[in-house]
């Protein structure tokens, strides 16, 4: 096994030397730009590091690794249109830089390439490759569209929350794992676990996002703190606050935009007067201590377990 920075150098490489056309420019600059704004790239990390954990070289999934990211920095493109999102990873989004035009045929674009790069040195795994990314791709839609359809309801519920990161979040972490264990000739049950594994990673990743979108640093976080409560996202935090505050506070302030700090503070406290920091923390490190069962399951070397659970328990404390 290699360490994090080791596979992350491979990943960088591999997208470093993808060569994509250069005209028309007006859509391909921004796929460069999108992919030049870097991100923790832990899902191709997860697909080359699953891969080496059994055995076979991870170049081997080299490919399959980049389609992955190419597809979730596509969903980056799109949902950054639909959440009027201004800022990402610290730039202006591309639909601020050019415009929405741009973003939804540049995004339509990079899905395309995923869809290109997974079949690359596939082999005798590409039916199963394809079966696996298109039914997390379709999953990914469902969950984009639920969180479209919690825009307009203030009685969603935890376990309607749950299931929405899911779909929309975790299981690209799980696809991410499966394929690199799919490319080592690992076998269905052996996927299926590893699937497992990064779906419970997902969920604990999702929510330090809800976490650190309100009580981030927004030097390390990449993005304004508080746009989750400025647009009213159906976060865990907002569900928890909107099911347990007797002040009516919270609800109250929906659709405010009059004085957006005001809003922001407002909300946070009676977030911490609820104790929502330290419950949420605890709901994702139970999700994280999931994830690491689901090794149990797994033949893996020592090195290779102590591998995934660093990165599960690393996950539960980043500030980014």
């Amino acid at each position: 096994m290699k360490d994090y920075s080791e596979y992350l150098a491979l990943v960088r490489e591999a997208i470093s030397n993808l060569r994509l056309p250069e005209q028309p420019a007006g859509l391909y600059s921004p796929i460069t730009y999108t992919l030049d704004c870097g991100g923790k790239r832990l899902r191709p990390v997860l697909t080359l590091a699953v891969c080496d954990a059994f055995g076979t070289d991870p170049m081997k999934a080299i490919h399959q690794a980049v389609a992955i990211e190419m597809f979730h920095n596509f969903t980056l493109l799109h949902d950054d249109v639909m959440d009027r999102a201004d800022v990402r990873r610290g730039r202006p989004t591309v639909h601020r830089k050019w415009d929405e035009r741009t973003a939804i045929l540049s995004g339509d674009a990079m899905l395309t390439t995923a869809g290109m790069l997974l079949g690359i040195k596939a082999g005798d795994h590409l039916a199963t490759a394809l079966d696996l990314f298109n039914g997390t791709a379709m999953n990914i839609y469902e969950g984009q569209q639920y969180d479209m359809d919690f825009e307009t309801r203030t009685d969603v519920t935890i376990e309607e929350y749950m299931e929405m990161i899911r779909l929309k979040t975790s299981v690209l972490l799980g696809c991410a794992c499966a394929m690199g264990a799919l490319m080592a000739d690992a076998d269905m049950e052996t996927q299926l676990r590893f699937f497992d594994y990064g779906v419970n990673l997902g969920l604990a990743f999702q929510l330090q996002d809800d976490y650190l979108d309100t009580y981030g640093n927004p030097e390390t976080f990449g993005k304004a703190i508080g746009g989750d409560i400025l647009n009213d996202k159906k976060t865990w935090l907002l569900i928890m606050a909107l099911s347990e505050d007797k002040t009516g506070t919270v609800r109250a302030l929906l659709g405010s935009r009059e004085n957006p700090q005001f809003k922001i503070d407002k909300v946070r406290s009676v977030y911490n007067e609820l104790g929502l920091p330290e419950r949420i923390h605890e709901l994702i490190s139970a999700y994280i201590d999931t994830a690491i069962k689901c090794l149990d399951h797994i033949n893996l070397s020592p090195e290779a377990r102590v591998f995934f659970m660093d990165l599960a328990l690393r996950s539960a404390s980043r500030d980014k």
